[in-house]
């Protein structure tokens, strides 16, 4: 049974991820939703956060966001964030440098204590091989 569904996520510098997914957990403006596929259509808003991705294998990916808007429908899901961070790398350093960005690309955008500390715990739990 195919259960993938498309994903991209666009900033105004472009696209910064595309891919066939398993399911996605965004940051909407009212609290966290997953969406799978065959989700029902609808748009939101999102505010500063992080968007987890889970992929076909069951890994993750994260990518940081300050704010945006999500389109879905039962087959695809874009994300139209004004900056965006994906939290991963090719080595440790990299990793680390993509991880502090993302912390104060959302700090910069929130004022909220509680959604920052929420969101840097799941920044902190990235796994630096």
């Amino acid at each position: 049974m195919d259960n993938l569904f498309k994903i991209e996520i666009i900033t105004p510098m472009g696209v910064i991820y595309e891919g066939d997914i398993k399911s996605v957990t965004l940051p909407g403006s009212d609290g966290e939703f997953g969406v799978l596929k065959g989700h029902a259509a609808l748009v939101s808003s999102l505010k500063s956060g992080v968007i987890d991705i889970e992929k076909e294998d069951l890994s993750h990916e994260l990518i940081a966001i300050d704010a945006g808007h999500v389109k879905v429908d039962e087959s695809k899901t874009s994300v139209l964030a004004k900056g965006a961070i994906w939290i991963s790398g090719s080595n440790e350093s990299e990793i680390e440098k993509n991880l502090s960005e993302a912390k104060e690309l959302i700090k910069s955008m929130s004022s909220d204590s509680v959604a920052l500390a929420a969101t840097f715990s799941k920044i902190d739990n990235v796994k630096v091989n």
